[in-house]
């Protein structure tokens, strides 16, 4: 399944549940919010080494990428396009002063 599908079947999904399908039905804050919430679930998953179980990483990843695709569908962000354009400017971008990538061996497992 591509990226625009889900989005689509995101939006279908969030008419039925009312959450909103339009920047008039949502508040743009509380959905950034709750896509904080997600990131954070995937950390505390992470830290208790629950990976696949339930509540695990791998469901929480995708709890973040359904609502980062619910919210470019409120706006109407082709996501494809977004990653793509994305992932060119990254690849061209000059890593050297990201301090997170140059302390490496800092970093915790």
């Amino acid at each position: 399944m591509n990226i625009a599908t889900l989005q689509k079947k995101i939006l279908v999904l969030a008419k039925k549940k009312g959450w909103g399908t339009t920047p008039d039905e949502v508040i743009f804050a509380e959905k950034i919010a709750l896509l904080h919430q997600e990131v954070s679930e995937a950390l505390e998953a992470y830290r208790k080494g629950n990976i696949h179980k339930r509540d695990g990483l791998a469901e929480e990843l995708a709890d973040i990428v359904l609502r980062a695709l619910h919210l470019a569908g409120i706006y109407t962000i082709d996501m494809t396009k977004a990653i793509q354009k994305k992932l060119t400017r990254n690849a061209k971008r000059d890593w050297s002063a990201d301090q997170l990538y140059l302390d490496k061996k800092k970093r915790r497992r």
